[in-house]
């Protein structure tokens, strides 16, 4: 990958146009939700290869930040709100809701969604928000997996992410063996694939302020998500987003919930330790 005039990106397989990024973002003041302060540029953590640290917040237009800032005019709170009447409702052999063992959310899902992936035990392996709902409803509920993308899960998902909201971003890379997931992670991040032959670290790494045709390239930080993706007019999980990202660039994708997609997952995450968890995020 080289840059050609500043406004090229030549590919092994196709060249695409970038323009220079407009301006992103006031690094003096950070935005506001309902009182909760959302921190959207931290300094790094140790070992990290940017020198500051973005959300996607700072890289969408005014309109679409406006979205993000009003819970009332947020589309993604639509998915909030069946995810809250999902807390309370019994289902499976168990006849039990997840408040039935985990209270109110508002207490016992705080921070949930800043430290995820998370490493679980029984498993051997981290596991993602998605898989740890899924657990609770088959060996504790006796109910039903919900599928990946479904509206009860991504209803389920920014629900007990929202009440991470403003928490920063920090995973336990110390459990179990996290950090060797976060090594299988990063490798993923870095390995160019597909047609075009590119890596997430093509656009999000080395171009991000830059435009790609229409779209304003990001960090491709993961604090936002399930997040409200105007361009798919609902809400959306991390890992679909991913399977786009490797669908553009012509490439295989790997599966909603496969090892490959939490290992990168845990990557991401570290990618964007600081930022403030911002569920359910807008994004074009």
């Amino acid at each position: 990958m080289k840059k050609l005039a500043g406004t090229l990106i030549a590919g092994t397989a196709a060249v695409a146009v970038l323009a220079t990024g407009a301006a992103i973002g006031d690094e003096t003041e950070m935005p506001s939700i309902d009182g909760t302060t959302i921190v959207t540029r931290v300094a790094p953590p140790e070992g990290h290869p940017l020198s500051e640290v973005i959300s996607g917040f700072e890289f969408r237009t005014k309109e679409t930040q406006d979205l993000e800032l009003d819970d009332f005019n947020n589309p993604g709170f639509l998915m909030v709100e069946q995810g809250e009447t999902l807390w309370s409702t019994v289902e499976g052999s168990a006849g039990k809701s997840c408040e039935s063992c985990h209270g109110d959310a508002s207490e016992s899902m705080k921070g949930v969604r800043a430290s995820m992936p998370k490493w679980n035990e029984a498993a051997g392996k981290p596991m993602a928000l998605e898989q740890y709902v899924n657990a609770c409803r088959t060996e504790r509920m006796g109910a039903d997996a919900w599928k990946w993308e479904s509206d009860q899960m991504l209803g389920m998902t920014a629900y007990v992410g929202l009440q991470s909201r403003g928490m920063p971003v920090a995973l336990d890379l110390k459990a179990g063996a996290m950090q060797s997931w976060w090594d299988k992670g990063k490798e993923i991040y870095y390995t160019r694939s597909g047609q075009l032959d590119l890596a997430c670290a093509s656009c999000h790494e080395s171009n991000y302020g830059n435009y790609i045709r229409a779209d304003h390239l990001s960090q491709g930080q993961s604090n936002g998500f399930p997040t409200y993706r105007l361009k798919w007019q609902k809400m959306g999980s991390l890992h679909r987003r991913l399977k786009g990202c490797m669908a553009d660039v012509r490439a295989e994708p790997y599966d909603v919930g496969s090892d490959e997609f939490v290992a990168l997952e845990t990557y991401l995450a570290w990618r964007g330790t600081g930022l403030s968890v911002e569920t359910p995020a807008v994004r074009n």
